[in-house]
């Protein structure tokens, strides 16, 4: 049975839609509204706050808590400076992907990790032998997006910190002005990321602050245009990003039941996020042996072409249709010339943005190529046809203000 987030007194009044979701244990909404365009919009244009309070989070501490995280991660996290934040994988020792997420490093000494999959057990079961301890804060401290073109604006405005001048992929300490008079001080943890691929910030508070927090966002948002925004606007903003989602784009290998189920990676095109040549890590042997010999996968961009799948539709005397919300499911993905299967897409949506019919896809890795005009299956009047869809470069939607 799903809990509530700390945000939930807020985020129930506003949602319209009564459409949730379980997400790690928690309910989150899908859209406010009855559909999400407005949400989706205000991310691009404006600014909209998510409640990310499901993903898990673990406090790592301690005097081998650097030299404990390399050994985990694919990214050498002894040499992340404090204050900044690593977007990485781990893996088995087979060198299959385990879960993607984060780890920023508050000090020497003190770093949080994020992730999608419950990870306590897992970090724990490596622990023995380091000088560390390891908290699951998962249930204690609540997290907003604040995510869009005007974040920076709202965020300054209502906190005490130099806000402008964090760096993409920076973190920092700092106080936010809440409250009905404006005088409460919250402690929050303050990020330059985010799962849309978009200017934006993560602010990680207590629980007993979450509400205070949303309402002085929302207060000071009001004249940027910001509105809370659900689940299936994020999804669409992160397949423009290119962002792979776990359970969708790949499986995390404990739960694979098959072989050919599991990614390394490079498979999934996180391969400069491996820092190979250092101390002993999890799954290193597997992957130095995979970047010797090439991968079997790719995960590549495709772009339908337009003007196939409108004429597919003419024959029916109907206009071209789309989903109008992301889709998360295999669609076979063919080469032209053979006639074969040669991988499949996993998740994709229209862009309302870039006014363009995207997917993710994982393909042999000799189709992977930019430029490959390959073939993917799609449905019309219940009989299922091929349109060409090219494999482009990722992310699909790359603002420079997301780096400024």
């Amino acid at each position: 049975m799903p809990i509530p987030t700390p945000f939930q007194s807020r985020t129930a009044a506003l949602c319209t839609s009564m459409r949730w979701k379980d997400w790690a244990g928690y309910h989150a909404v899908c859209a406010y509204d009855s559909y999400h365009e407005r949400e989706y919009f205000a991310i691009r244009h404006a600014a909209g706050l998510i409640d990310v309070t499901p993903l898990h989070k673990y406090e790592v501490c301690g005097r081998d808590a650097a030299a404990f995280l390399a050994r985990l991660m694919v990214r050498d996290v002894s040499k992340l400076p404090a204050g900044r934040v690593a977007y990485l994988c781990w893996c088995d020792e087979h060198g299959k992907i385990i879960d993607d997420g984060t780890v920023s490093r508050f000090d020497d000494a003190r770093f949080r990790v994020t992730s999608t999959e419950p990870a306590l057990a897992w970090l724990l079961r490596h622990a023995d032998g380091y000088e560390l301890t390891i908290e699951d804060s998962s249930a204690t401290i609540a997290a907003l997006a604040l995510q869009g073109p005007n974040a920076r604006d709202i965020l300054q405005e209502i906190s005490d910190g130099e806000i402008g001048s964090l760096r993409w992929f920076g973190t920092t300490e700092a106080r936010i002005r809440g409250g009905r008079t404006g005088r409460m001080r919250i402690k929050a943890r303050i990020s330059r990321t985010g799962y849309t691929g978009d200017l934006g910030y993560e602010i990680w508070v207590d629980n007993k602050r979450a509400t205070a927090l949303w309402d002085a966002l929302l207060a000071a948002g009001k004249r940027y245009g910001l509105q809370p925004a659900g689940l299936d606007a994020l999804d669409m903003t992160r397949i423009e990003a290119g962002f792979i989602l776990n359970g969708v784009d790949y499986f995390p290998a404990q739960r694979c039941l098959i072989e050919s189920r599991k990614s390394s990676p490079y498979e999934l095109g996180l391969g400069w996020t491996v820092n190979l040549d250092r101390e002993p890590f999890n799954g290193q042997a597997a992957l130095r042996a995979e970047r010797q010999r090439g991968s079997a996968w790719a995960l590549v961009g495709l772009e339908y072409d337009w003007d196939e799948l409108e004429a597919l539709y003419a024959e029916h005397g109907l206009p071209a249709e789309i989903c109008s919300s992301a889709w998360r499911r295999a669609v076979p993905v063919y080469e032209p010339t053979a006639d074969t299967q040669v991988g499949y897409a996993t998740s994709g949506t229209w862009s309302p943005l870039i006014k363009k019919n995207i997917a993710l896809a994982s393909v042999h890795a000799r189709f992977g190529q930019i430029g490959t005009r390959l073939e993917i299956e799609t449905t019309v009047e219940f009989v299922r046809r091929r349109v060409t869809a090219t494999v482009v470069r990722k992310p699909f939607f790359d603002p420079e203000r997301k780096r400024a």
